[in-house]
């Protein structure tokens, strides 16, 4: 997946975000079940570091992305947001 910061734009439509993510998630193998993804998401989406409803303000990458892999933790410094999630 190409870096946000080096494209022309930061701003993608739900549906780029939803293809984008899509074709990087047929590399990965170990991911939440919905339920799991939906908690993290609803979690990320009431964050005050959320930017343009699609992007992580900590790490930069998609919630939709990054609320998928079993193996990632949300990057707030303050503390862990996901922690309730089960």
């Amino acid at each position: 997946m190409t870096c946000k910061g080096c494209s022309v734009t930061v701003r993608y439509s739900p549906e780029e975000v939803e293809a984008l993510v899509k074709e990087q998630l047929l590399f990965e193998e170990d991911l939440v079940d919905e339920s799991i993804y939906q908690q993290r998401i609803a979690i990320c989406q009431t964050c005050p570091h959320l930017q343009y409803e699609t992007t992580c303000g900590f790490c930069g990458c998609f919630i939709a992305f990054r609320a998928r892999l079993a193996n990632k933790r949300c990057p707030d410094p303050s503390g862990m947001r996901w922690n309730r999630v089960r």
